[in-house]
Formats: structure tokens, C-alpha cells, sequence
């Protein structure tokens, strides 16, 4: 357990197996700037923000404060102790009340006031800063909501700010507490069970995407509608979750790289293993969602551009017998309509007409009349009208 330093002079304890991991050989511990500003009273730092603050010495709680200002007086008074702050949207006085009491990088409490900031993984000085995208599925909306936290880990203290819902940092805290020895270790231990609970926490969302795309290849050879926007949707969400996990994947990596030349507690070894373990699984699922979607996507766009060509030629298909029945009712209007013309002119009541008083004048009418029908029969005959 690292020593606490006196404020203000600088923490001289024993730097942590997690921090050794991370400290690159060669390159000196990096100034760390001026103090945003002087600690402000209980009354600017206390507020509903904070979930909880605790000290703990030997891996036993002794004290939960009630504010953040006694945690910095009752921390100034156990230098042996570590304190684990949680807050959840915290507010800009509290950041600042934490910066000047902890010395934070003025660049780490920016990221923690802004959020929406990818995974990542920085060190200031004896302070190491990281961001976690942690995710939970939501079944009733069937849908992945994602969550952001941010840790700054010290010699003697552990400070979590959460933007979201997810991860549930009391089940943490509460496993830390039964695990006496693990908590031993400080404040890297702390850290490394935040990041096996968000790691953790990412099987039940592939467990739920899983089934989302079941129910997806189902819907996609049912023909419905509404499947391409499901499929757009989950592939925005699958992108996210790339962002959240892929980037651990480097940091484990990072992490495990320097056990062996800083030191590493081999408890948290063993740890940290199996947490890169389950990332590296989580992380290629993801990916194989990604590619499952593009892949039925591609299915559904076939599949509709199908169904539209074979409307489009049952249209074609109606279109084309349409047009013959046309042709059919036309040449029989047409032959219809001869007879109709030649009896309309010998009906007219003129006195004076050369076939009037002709003996064969009614059967030439006839013959007329029969001799245009057949002509006209065999011309769209021929044509394939009839």
C-alpha cells in the first residue's frame, strides 16, 4: 500500500505494481501542473453527485464520509489509507474540488467534465486516467444503451465519474469489500475489478444482439418491410460497440506487456489475463456481428430487388394480356363496324340510289358487307390480333 504524502509536498510512497506496468523505462515522471484551484468549502463540493466515498485501510472500510471534504481531511489523517470516491454526473466544483486535493491534470478533468470521449488509457504524473465505454441491453426496447466512465487512479486513491446508467459500480464495490485480499493490493486492484465488471457487462448486450439478429434473418425471408431499418439501426449500435471494446483490447495488451519487466502482483496477472481474454472474445463477436449485418443486408437488398423485378413482370405480364384482349375487342369492333356502314348507307331513305331499283341490289349489299368482314377477319388474323 503506498505511503500518503503530505499536502502540498510531492507523494514519495511506493509507486503501484499496476502504475510500474505502465511507466515507460526510460521517460521521467512528467511535471505535473499547478493546482486548478484551492480546495473549495463543503458547501461548493457537496452535492447529490456524489454516490459514495469511503476509506479503507488493509482492505476493510473504516470510514464512509458524509462529504467530499471530510474525505480529504480523514484521508490527510490515515496515510496509510485509500480512498474510493464514486460520483455520477458530477458537477464542475466537485472536479475542481477533486483536482486541487488529488493534483489532476487539468486535461483528465476536462475529458471527465466533456465525456463523449473514446477508451482510452493516459498517464499524468502518478496519476493514471482511464475512459471506459460500458453498455448494457435493454430488452424491452431491444436496443443497446451505452454508458461512460471515467477513473483516475492514484498512489492512495481511486476516483470514478460516471455519465450513464451502466456500470454498476455498487456491485463492485461490494465484491472489493468481501475480497479482503484482493482490496489489499490498492488502488490498481480497484481498477482492474471496474474493468472486469464493464467487460463483464458487454455478454448480456451480445447475448441480446445475438438474438436480434436471429430474429432479423427471420424477418429478412419473410419479406417485412420494416426489416432494413432494424438492420441500419443494430449496425449503428454495433459500431459503437466496436468503439467501446476494441480499444481495450490495446490497453490489456499494453498492460499485461509489462508484467514481467515492472513487477506485476501476480494475482492481478492472472486477473488481467482473463479479463483481456473475455475483450478479445467480446471484440471479435463484434466484428462478426458487423459483418453478419453488411452480409444480411446485402441478402435483403436482393431479396426486395427480386420481389420488385417479379412485380414488375407480373405487372408487365397483366400489361401484356391487357393489350391483347385490346387488340381482340378492337378487331371485333372493327369488323362489326363494316357491316354497320354499308347497311346505314342502303338505309337511307333516298329517292334516287343505283341500286335501288336494282333486282340484285339487296343481295350485293349483303355480299358487300360479308366480303368486308372476312377481309377484315383474315388481315388481323394474320396479324395475330385474333
Amino acid at each position: 500500500m503506498s505511503e500518503r504524502r503530505p499536502r502540498p509536498a510531492a507523494r514519495n510512497g511506493k509507486k503501484s505494481v499496476w502504475r510500474r506496468a505502465l511507466t515507460p523505462p526510460a521517460e521521467p515522471p512528467a511535471a505535473l501542473p499547478a493546482p486548478l484551484t484551492d480546495p473549495p468549502s463543503a458547501e461548493v463540493a457537496d452535492t447529490g453527485s456524489v454516490v459514495q466515498a469511503a476509506l479503507y485501510r488493509d482492505g476493510v472500510r473504516v470510514s464512509t464520509p458524509a462529504s467530499l471534504a471530510d474525505t480529504f481531511r480523514e484521508l490527510r489523517d490515515q496515510p496509510d489509507g485509500m480512498a474510493w470516491i464514486g460520483l455520477a454526473r458530477p458537477t464542475e466544483a466537485e472536479l475542481l474540488s477533486l483536482a486541487a486535493e488529488f493534483d489532476l491534470h487539468p486535461l483528465a478533468v476536462e475529458d471527465a467534465m466533456e465525456a463523449h470521449q473514446r477508451p482510452k488509457l493516459e498517464r499524468y504524473g502518478e496519476t493514471l486516467f482511464v475512459v471506459l465505454r460500458a453498455a448494457r441491453y435493454l430488452d424491452a426496447l431491444e436496443e443497446v444503451d451505452f454508458g461512460e466512465l471515467h477513473v483516475f487512479v492514484g498512489p492512495d486513491f481511486l476516483i470514478t465519474v460516471r455519465h450513464g446508467a451502466a456500470p454498476d459500480l455498487s456491485a463492485v464495490r461490494r465484491r472489493m469489500e468481501d475480497t479482503t485480499e484482493l482490496l489489499k493490493l490498492g488502488p490498481e486492484a480497484v481498477l482492474y475489478a471496474i474493468l472486469d465488471s464493464v467487460v463483464d457487462g458487454y455478454v448480456p448486450v451480445v447475448s441480446g444482439v445475438q438474438n436480434d439478429i436471429d430474429e432479423i434473418e427471420t424477418e429478412v425471408f419473410r419479406g417485412d418491410p420494416a426489416v432494413s431499418r432494424r438492420i441500419y439501426e443494430l449496425s449503428r449500435e454495433m459500431v459503437e460497440f466496436q468503439r467501446a471494446t476494441r480499444p481495450l483490447v490495446g490497453m490489456l495488451h499494453a498492460l499485461m506487456a509489462g508484467f514481467a519487466k515492472y513487477g506485476t502482483d501476480e494475482e492481478l496477472q492472472r486477473y488481467l489475463r482473463d479479463v483481456a481474454d473475455h475483450v478479445t472474445h467480446t471484440s471479435e463477436r463484434v466484428d462478426g456481428f458487423r459483418q453478419a449485418l453488411a452480409d444480411i443486408l446485402t441478402v435483403n437488398a436482393t431479396l426486395v430487388t427480386q420481389q420488385q423485378n417479379a412485380e414488375m413482370r407480373a405487372l408487365a405480364e397483366a400489361g401484356f394480356e391487357q393489350n391483347e384482349e385490346i387488340k381482340k375487342i378492337s378487331s371485333w369492333a372493327a369488323i362489326l363496324f363494316a357491316p354497320t356502314l354499308v347497311g346505314t348507307i342502303y338505309g337511307m331513305n333516298f329517292e334516287r340510289m343505283p341500286e335501288l331499283h336494282w333486282v340484285l341490289g339487296y343481295p350485293f349489299a349483303v355480299v358487300l358487307m360479308a366480303g368486308v368482314c372476312t377481309s377484315l377477319y383474315i388481315i388481323f388474323k394474320r396479324k395475330d390480333w385474333l
